[in-house]
């Protein structure tokens, strides 16, 4: 008999549906990313929902968790849907697959405020920049300058997806590359702990319209230029201890620090070449645009904050699922509607 989980489940029952992506896809290694994070956690499917909104990276999610449920959103929307999904049962995980385009061009506005409304999911963005599905145009993530042979040059700067969810407010951003499985996975396994919004930004190459070396969303070029700002090795103990204010302090080239989530889990973090706190917004803002500006690929945890009140909080919302509350526990009494219309009189 295989290796089982904790569940007595063995990693292939956490599996979706065949790929209909191009061979080689990095949308395909995510994929089976999450499926080993979900296997590896022993997640129980019916307790995680998994969303999207349109383009090749939105078909994923029918190819990770077959025993969960999933929607396809409209373009750009995804992040209205999940808002929904987790306010009517907060006791759900969610992780939710984008795009470049997805999240950066028709869904910029969902991105910035369910990043401000801090709902508790993991969005997960590949990023190629391309339009994959409608034959390689460039995204809003593309290189300046950067030339396909049938659309001609991009003169336009790229969007930083990162950045822009820093500048947003998350409370968890990290980047990496979909040919990194180890730290793939392990971000993954953070993110899904992380109780606010957890920004995954993954270059992801599209292997038929943007796989030119000279692309910094390309495979040659992610496995040629990866700069991990830590090596990252996430520890669970078994157990959960208090909440307390999460604090770095300063360490040398080479050691070892631990940041201490709040469900009790440790991310160990060896400083490799860049001197990076996490735990320093202005720094993750500072990293990120040289990023952008010198066109260095860096990838690894990037911004982790305090977490701050869900949008649950912020609502008060009961622990349970708002779908199996009792009807006199949701219908305001005679005596309540009176003050009411009493206080509009």
């Amino acid at each position: 008999m295989g290796r089982t989980n904790k569940l007595g489940l063995s990693r292939n029952d956490y599996k979706g549906r065949p790929s209909t992506l191009c061979p080689g896809c990095g949308h395909d290694s995510i994929s089976n990313q999450i499926t080993s994070m979900a296997y590896e956690m022993g997640i129980e499917q019916h307790k995680i929902i998994k969303m999207s909104g349109i383009g090749c990276s939105s078909k994923t999610p029918a190819y990770f968790l077959g025993g969960s449920h999933g929607f396809n959103a409209l373009h750009g929307r995804m992040p209205s849907v999940v808002t929904g999904a987790l306010m009517a049962n907060r006791s759900l995980s969610c992780v939710a697959v984008s795009g470049d385009g997805d999240t950066g061009s028709i869904g910029m506005g969902q991105f910035k405020h369910v990043i401000r409304r801090n709902v508790p999911f993991v969005y997960i963005i590949e990023n190629n920049g391309v339009y994959g599905l409608t034959k390689g145009q460039f995204s809003a993530t593309a290189d300046e300058g950067q030339y396909l042979k049938y659309y001609g040059q991009n003169d336009l700067p790229a969007i930083d997806l990162a950045l822009e969810a820093v500048v947003a407010g998350a409370t968890f951003v990290a980047r990496s590359f979909s040919g990194d499985a180890k730290q793939v996975q392990t971000l993954l396994q953070a993110a899904i702990r992380h109780p606010g919004t957890a920004i995954l930004d993954i270059i992801s190459p599209c292997v038929t319209f943007n796989n030119d070396i000279s692309s910094t969303k390309s495979y040659p070029y992610g496995k040629e230029n990866e700069i991990p700002l830590h090596e990252i090795q996430l520890l669970a103990p078994d157990y959960v201890d208090a909440k307390e204010e999460i604090t770095v302090d300063d360490y040398e080239e080479g050691e070892v620090i631990t940041v201490d989530m709040h469900d009790g889990t440790h991310i160990l973090l060896k400083k490799l070449d860049h001197d990076h706190d996490p735990r320093n917004r202005r720094q993750a803002i500072d990293v990120l645009e040289q990023s952008l500006r010198e066109q260095i690929f860096l990838t690894g945890l990037i911004y982790y904050e305090e977490p701050r009140p869900t949008l649950a909080d912020h609502e008060n919302l009961v622990e349970t699922p708002l779908a199996n509350l009792e009807s006199d526990a949701i219908r305001p009494s005679k005596e309540a509607l009176d003050k009411v219309m009493q206080s509009l009189m």
